[in-house]
């Protein structure tokens, strides 16, 4: 058996088509661009970079991009000055807040200082409230999201399946989960405490990973056929890599999201349809 791969590049071209018409005709209708802004204390490396293509998927799509850039030596009120002006601003309509910020940074108070109508990243209290509670309307994380959109379009049916979730992570592992549930599977979210972890991940009919630790589920941690969506992307000397053992796991698994390519290209365009969404909101606040 060789699993099928679910193509996130291919996934991801079809969303940034259908976007780049959707921000178009918003900009027509309104005169107003739907734009990002991107907070960044420091000049991490990985930062740097991410908000780099964002800036790119901003301009594939012909959103618009703004981008906050304070030194690491910022302290907790300037942070929090620049952010309620963000918050405020009728300009900006999507906000992220990169990480890492500083140890002298609190990362949380930030987020619960950010106006949830533009949290488009979903990780206010509000956003994962009301998707807890299947109450929309709310933000969803991107990455989950573009998981879930890779399974909807390889047919996957959901209700009665058995899924196993590895990571509790809120922007991945917790929302995940919730996804899932909403759509009638039965879910187990485990991690790295889990006791007989390759036990339960052998049970899963759906096993999402999302652990960070490179190749670490191997083939006979996976149920024959199971889906197997791989949202690991560490890099490493041999290059990037999933959590799971590609190349074995692709022998036993059903389907399959490769890495580099199935979730990864997927995420950026699904952050594009929040920050679409943000704007048509604000427009008929």
């Amino acid at each position: 058996m060789t699993a099928h791969l679910l193509d996130g590049r291919a996934l991801a071209k079809t969303i940034r088509e259908t976007l780049k018409h959707d921000f178009a005709a918003f900009q027509s209708r309104t005169g107003a661009t739907p734009t990002l802004a991107v907070l960044r204390i420091g000049e991490d490396e990985a930062s740097v970079g991410y908000a780099r293509a964002l800036q790119k998927t901003c301009d594939g799509v012909g959103a618009g991009f703004r981008a906050v850039e304070l030194p690491l030596s910022a302290q907790q009120a300037e942070v929090e000055e620049a952010l309620a002006e963000l918050n405020t601003s009728p300009l900006v309509h999507g906000i992220m807040i990169l990480e890492p910020t500083p140890d002298h940074i609190s990362h949380p108070a930030l987020i619960d200082l950010l106006n949830p109508a533009k949290d488009v990243d979903g990780v206010h209290a509000i956003n994962a409230g009301r998707l807890a509670a299947d109450r929309p309307p709310y933000f969803v994380p991107a990455t989950p999201a573009g998981g879930i959109r890779l399974l909807e379009q390889a047919d996957v049916a959901f209700k009665g399946k058995e899924a196993v979730i590895v990571g509790r992570s809120d922007i991945v592992g917790k929302p995940m989960a919730l996804l899932l549930l909403h759509r009638h599977c039965t879910v187990t979210l485990a991690h790295s405490r889990t006791v007989d972890l390759p036990g339960v991940c052998r049970r899963a009919d759906i096993l999402c990973l999302a652990v960070g630790r490179p190749e670490m589920v191997k083939a006979d941690w996976v149920k024959p056929g199971a889906i197997v969506v791989d949202f690991g992307t560490t890099y490493t000397d041999a290059g990037l890599k999933g959590d799971c053992d590609q190349a074995g796991v692709a022998e036993v698994a059903g389907m399959l999201t490769p890495v580099p390519g199935g979730t990864g290209p997927v995420t950026n365009a699904i952050l594009m349809e929040n920050l679409l969404r943000a704007a048509e909101r604000a427009v008929s606040a």
